[in-house]
């Protein structure tokens, strides 16, 4: 168990900001703006004409990469991670920015038009009635993956352990923060017990020495663990809160304590962390090297695809010439011709360049996802303590086997092969015998079949 003194200290790091914590700064859910008597973001108002004429023609811009997210900040509430939560997509936000969320499934919506004043407290995992819950879902803020949540709400999602610890290592950094004390949760903590891996304020630091089984316990200055890049702090079970996680159940696939394994896992096989680490570890470093493949795959075709859109451009831009300059030696017929080719031939890039922003909108949202994967797994493979690695894998291991089972198609689904032919006999303008056409060589007429029934004519 936990040592005197430390019992039952909860997994959430307190940590003291020196300004009010700002409004979430990501979207809820499906709240839109005019319900929260917001106006649009900043800068959507001075919106270009040509991104309007994009939207207009059904073209949209591929997502852009996001900026590298902060390791001890909520991406939510942009405050220090307060009892860090992990959805399966990966992302970690606080407990209450989650429990703000609006839910996404369809029973919630249809309540929600029917009585608009309903709080929160199916986040919770309280329901109101005597039914069971059905299924909840919401939209991760991030990367807008539709996410189901446990039974229990947001409270039975896995605790970002590894997060926390980044909170600890800014604070220790005085960047306008200070911790609060681990036992009493009022003071300032100053001191850190090395034994009971807990910061402590001046006066549970006193009471500390004071008690028989802790008065020998190394007790140090927070100021003296500058430039650490680790400091472990205490994970206890949340079945027996004075019990340290230090056994991993192997028919539960689960982090117990020693209490668990005469309880509720009795005649359990088990094993402590430390000598299961190896196997679990492996198997998350194979997902991880898989997954990885995928990110180079993605990124190579990705970088075709752009080679292949510029390559449109040009191939257009010089099939217009071409095309102009047959059409001038015409006069009033051809120019209408002319007209005709040209219109015929921007409807045809409009087509490809539409089925290539399609191709690297998909491309780059399962880029973001693949390397939102990489970058959590290689985080908690290596700064992650026995446990929290195996407190995690599960839901790692479940997102990226998901991940690794997308279908994709890493080739431009649309290419420049366009070719104009001045020799085409089209039809007649004006009486004047007209030639010239564009040819889209995706489909070649020479190796079409026609088929159909009916009688020949005698």
């Amino acid at each position: 168990g936990a040592p005197p003194g430390c019992q039952g200290a909860p997994p959430r790091l307190c940590v003291k900001a020196s300004a009010a914590a700002p409004a979430p700064a990501g979207r809820e859910g499906r709240r839109t703006e005019a319900e929260d008597g917001r106006g649009p973001p900043p800068g959507t108002e001075e919106m270009s004409d040509s991104q309007g004429e994009d939207e207009r023609n059904g073209i949209s811009e591929a997502p852009a990469a996001p900026k590298e997210p902060s390791r001890s900040r909520c991406p939510l509430c942009t405050e220090p991670f307060s009892a860090p939560r992990i959805l399966p997509c990966l992302h970690t936000f606080c407990t209450t920015c989650l429990e703000r969320l609006e839910p996404f499934s369809d029973l919630a919506l249809r309540r929600e038009d029917s009585d608009s004043s309903s709080d929160s407290s199916w986040l919770c995992g309280q329901p109101q009635s005597h039914q069971p819950p059905p299924p909840l879902s919401i939209l991760c803020p991030v990367c807008d993956t539709e996410v189901d949540l446990p039974p229990g709400g947001v409270e039975d999602l896995p605790t970002d352990h590894v997060a926390l610890n980044e909170v600890l290592l800014e604070a220790l950094q005085g960047a306008a923060l200070s911790l609060a004390c681990d036992l009493c949760m009022d003071g300032e903590a100053v001191k850190r017990c090395q034994a009971c891996r807990v910061c402590l304020c001046h006066f549970c630091c006193q009471a500390h020495k004071r008690q028989k089984k802790t008065s020998s316990h190394a007790i140090v200055e927070l100021r003296d663990l500058k430039g650490h890049t680790r400091l472990e702090k205490p994970i206890h079970c949340p079945s027996h809160p004075s019990e340290e996680l230090r056994l991993f159940c192997e028919r539960c696939d689960l982090p117990v304590c020693q209490a668990c394994v005469v309880g509720a896992h009795r005649q359990h096989p088990y094993n402590t962390a430390a000598d299961v680490i190896h196997k679990h570890g492996d198997s998350l470093r194979e997902l991880l090297k898989a997954t990885q493949q995928h990110v180079g795959t993605l990124r190579g075709a990705l970088s075709q695809i752009e080679e292949a859109g510029e390559s449109l451009d040009r191939r257009v831009e010089s099939m217009a010439l071409e095309i102009r300059a047959f059409a001038d030696g015409y006069v009033k017929a051809v120019e209408e011709h002319r007209d005709r080719l040209l219109q015929s031939l921007e409807e045809l890039k409009a087509q490809r360049e539409t089925q290539l922003h399609l191709q690297k909108a998909q491309l780059q949202q399962l880029l973001l996802d693949m390397q939102t994967g990489v970058d959590f797994t290689e985080r908690l493979l290596t700064g992650g303590s026995h446990l929290e690695i195996l407190l995690t894998k599960g839901v790692v291991e479940k997102r990226l086997r998901r991940l690794n089972s997308v279908d994709y198609h890493p080739h431009p689904v649309a290419d420049d092969k366009i070719q104009f032919s001045p020799h085409e006999k089209v039809a007649l303008i004006h009486s004047y015998e007209i030639f010239g056409a564009v040819l889209n060589r995706a489909t070649d007429p020479t190796k079409c079949v026609v088929q159909g029934r009916g009688e020949a004519a005698p």
